[in-house]
């Protein structure tokens, strides 16, 4: 088994803000703009508020406007929009990031952990805003353990059609597209969704206190596991990832499987 650490949502060049830890401790991950999409911020929901609304709250200077389309990928809410019957959720990768997937033999049974770039929201007379000094880091946000992986664009289901990578034809056409389908449960904890968001909790933070974004407290249990991207990547007292790569895969020791079964109980 392979553990894929998947860095999505808001960074500093897409979206430039964090997505919002809401205050009921929902982490709502903001998916990055990208205008040759479907899916406009205004038309996905939480919680009754558009993401444009959460958005432009928090940031009252975005770039974003109403009609500003995102890339809804992972879409793992099932009620963020409109759904088809027997609606699941997906995970869809092209290009350079799939091509690394594929080297590093990624495959059914594997999991993925979502991360991204958070930060502490309060309510104040009535508005959303980051609140001052609070928490600010990288943070899993959710999973996604592959049951299926669709490699050509007439296997893609009915029921996700409207995923973005659906309509990528070009990428179909020279293999470097796939979509990837959850397993039913999660079989390290059948007790579990074989995919799911997670709320905040502090043992899902990945940033070391007191540092920025990218030195992350991994347990040592790290430290003799090669974790692609991210060779020599350890330092005296914490991890510092790499800048650049979305996919950061490793090999499941029994320790580590032990560890993702904790981060998402």
């Amino acid at each position: 088994m392979k553990i894929i650490l998947s860095r999505k949502g808001f960074d500093s060049s897409a979206g430039k803000q964090a997505s919002p830890i809401m205050p009921d401790g929902t982490l709502l991950s903001l998916p990055i703009p990208d205008e040759e999409d479907s899916n406009m911020f205004s038309s996905l929901q939480w919680n009754g508020k558009s993401y444009y609304d959460i958005i432009s709250s928090l940031n009252p200077r975005t770039e974003c406007n109403a009609c500003s389309k995102c890339h809804l990928d992972p879409d793992l809410r099932i009620d963020s929009k409109k759904r088809q019957p027997n609606w699941q959720p997906a995970f869809g990768q092209m290009n350079a990031a799939l091509s690394h997937l594929r080297n590093q033999k990624v495959s059914v049974g594997d999991i993925f952990l979502f991360f991204g770039w958070f930060r502490e929201t309060v309510i104040i007379d009535g508005h959303l805003q980051y609140k001052k000094d609070g928490m600010d880091a990288h943070i899993i946000y959710g999973y996604l353990q592959i049951g299926e992986i669709i490699n050509r664009k007439e296997d893609v289901p009915v029921f996700i059609k409207d995923h973005p990578h659906f309509m990528y034809n070009d990428a179909w056409a020279s293999n470097q597209n796939a979509i990837f389908l959850p397993t039913n449960k999660l079989s390290i904890q059948p007790s579990l969704n074989g995919c799911d968001v997670l709320d905040y909790r502090r043992d899902r933070v990945l940033t070391k206190d007191g540092m920025s974004r990218r030195y992350w407290d991994l347990p040592v249990i790290f430290k003799d596991v090669t974790i692609s991207y991210n060779t020599k990547s350890w330092l005296n007292d914490c991890f510092k990832s790499a800048g650049r790569g979305q996919e950061f895969v490793m090999d499941a020791t029994p320790q580590i499987i032990e560890w993702v079964k904790r981060i998402i109980q």
